[in-house]
């Protein structure tokens, strides 16, 4: 018998709730272009086409599946055509923005390198990048100019000396963050480089975790020198009053156009469980992850809706089968930690913490830095998640010639506020989804408060970003400023930049994390912008209050006093 309402009229069936394509729950049909792409083939697979195919017949040759999808799973992206402007960004199809070159990311975990592989970056930079050379936030070094035809001969040298570019981009484990002063730190209580490097070793290029909805970040390390907060999963160092030195798990950390800090899930993890304990994150991940929407597809989405307590039995019952030890919130450092300067480490030796300015480089600076990092009596670098490196194992004796070496080759020591505290992202000179050029404004920028406000006794963080998508972390800067297209003085449209004001994470003691303040209508052109951020740090500069941070000042004084 027919189901009928009060009204006589048959009632109307229950509506189905509509899937997010969680795997987990029988959404296996893929449910977008990008779906579509990975279960059509693996993207691994396509390294073998680059080598066998694509190498040989040059870049009209490569399948539009490949090229602006696959191809990411083995660092490469297609790089912006030049003369592009950042109003077209959005309105060109993506055939119209590829150049015939690729960015290529060479992953480096943990952000340590030793001499070989420092020299062959910089050989490979010099001979088919052009001698392009960035240090990026991740701890990664990416090239551009990068031809399809040479890769081949690329992965060899890589491979060679014990690097790759495996699952560099893509929707799948990106590079570990990893402290760059793990194993030498006085600090230091556990070393985490063995949990990276079974992680790496186990399940990067693993087919198991080569289809996530989307990327997945992660960050192991006993210091809070990592921007842990920002991470789909970090492992940050903490003593359990019983069980001694271990590891406090947090996940759904993510920055982009909806900004979420991780959260604790309040258990503690010895060392050698910490890759059991992050693949049966990433496996949550990959089962339960929202892949219907692209913009929804991170981690981040998944711990909002479930709450940790939710995640935390999933992960215990379903992938683990075990319960995890409760365990303390960890203790952060009396100041935020970024390695730069001179610092002694546990076994007497130095380690020299140096900048470049908003982490570009070049082949022909590499290869000098390991000349002067082995005429020193050093044979390891380490990148930092803030665009900077360090040289470990540094006699006393040698420190300072190190230091006066380093600044002969443009990386500083003893850097300004300014360059210690600007990252840039790669910007519209090579991204095709920037609007404005961030790395050539950020170091004109960096010069010219140097040249104005070189002596500040203040530390102000300022993050440049092209477009909002956040890669160099614009949200959490005490300055952070979004590339897009804004109104100039003569009434054009020039670049420029939403300004956000007063960001940053819980990397010290009684810091708290938070996106600070977006005021409505704060903007800059690119052309203003040293002007302004000059005029706002001498505001600061006249009326902090004795000891007050330039995030608290932000907060507590009126918005015409910001703009």
């Amino acid at each position: 018998m027919a189901v009928t309402s009060s009204e006589g009229r048959p009632a109307a069936r229950p509506r189905k709730a509509r899937g997010e394509g969680q795997w987990a729950l029988g959404h296996r049909e893929p449910l977008n272009p990008n779906e579509r792409t990975k279960k059509d083939d693996n993207p691994l697979n396509v390294r073998a086409r680059i080598e066998n195919i694509y190498a040989h017949r040059g870049f009209d040759s490569i399948d539009p599946q490949d090229l602006r999808g696959r191809f990411r799973w083995w660092g490469l992206y297609t790089q912006r055509k030049p003369g592009i402007d950042g109003g077209r960004t959005a309105v060109l199809e993506p055939h119209e923005l590829d150049d015939e070159y690729f960015m290529l990311r060479v992953r480096v975990d943990g952000g340590a390198l030793d001499l070989d592989q420092l020299r062959t970056i910089a050989g490979i930079s010099q001979e088919f990048a052009r001698d392009t050379a960035d240090i990026t936030d991740r701890q990664n070094i990416q090239l551009h100019w990068i031809r399809v035809e040479d890769m081949p001969e690329i992965w060899r040298r890589l491979e060679a000396v014990g690097l790759e570019t495996t699952e560099a981009c893509g929707d799948c484990p990106r590079v570990v963050l990893g402290s760059p002063v793990a194993g030498i730190s006085a600090d230091e209580k556990l070393d985490a480089t063995p949990a990276i490097d079974a992680i790496v070793k186990r399940f990067v290029g693993d087919p198991q975790f080569s289809n996530l909805p989307r990327k997945f970040k992660s960050s192991i390390s006993w210091l809070a020198d990592m921007p842990y907060e920002v991470n789909d999963i970090s492992f940050l160092g903490v003593d359990h009053p019983e069980y001694g030195p271990g590891f406090d798990l947090w996940v759904g950390g993510g920055l982009s156009t909806n900004p979420m800090l991780a959260q604790r899930l309040g258990v503690w993890v010895p060392l050698d469980e910490v890759p059991e304990v992050w693949a049966g994150v990433v496996s949550i991940f990959r089962d339960y992850g929202y892949r219907r929407l692209r913009h929804r597809a991170r981690l981040k989405f998944l711990v909002a809706d479930w709450g940790v307590e939710r995640f935390r039995e999933v992960l215990e019952k379903e992938y683990l089968g075990r319960t995890l030890l409760d365990g303390p919130a960890p203790r952060l450092p009396e100041k935020p930690i970024d390695h730069i300067g001179v610092h002694q480490q546990a076994d007497g030796r130095f380690y020299v913490g140096a900048a470049p300015v908003v982490g570009r480089t070049s082949g022909t600076q590499l290869a000098q830095l390991a000349d002067l990092v082995e005429g020193h009596g050093s044979g390891r670098v380490r990148l930092t998640p803030y665009q900077k490196l360090l040289v470990l194992d540094v006699a006393q004796e040698r420190v300072d010639s190190l230091v006066a070496a380093l600044r002969g080759i443009g990386l500083e020591a003893n850097p300004s506020t300014w360059r210690r505290g600007t990252m840039a992202c790669t910007g519209i000179e090579f991204c095709k989804l920037a609007i404005v050029e961030t790395k050539r404004r950020g170091e004109e920028l960096v010069a010219r408060l140097e040249e104005r406000l070189g002596e500040m006794d203040a530390d102000i963080s300022i993050h440049i970003n092209g477009c909002p998508n956040a890669c160099a972390r614009t949200q959490t800067a005490d300055i952070g400023l979004k590339g897009q297209i804004v109104m100039g003085p003569d009434g054009t449209q020039v670049e420029g930049f939403q300004v956000h004001l007063g960001g940053g994470l819980g990397m010290a003691e009684g810091q708290k994390a938070g996106f600070g303040r977006k005021l409505r209508g704060l903007k800059t052109t690119a052309d203003e912008l040293p002007e302004y951020v000059e005029r706002l740090a001498r505001r600061y500069l006249d009326s902090r209050t004795e000891g007050e941070a330039f995030a608290s000042w932000v907060m507590r004084v009126e918005e015409e006093a910001l703009r």
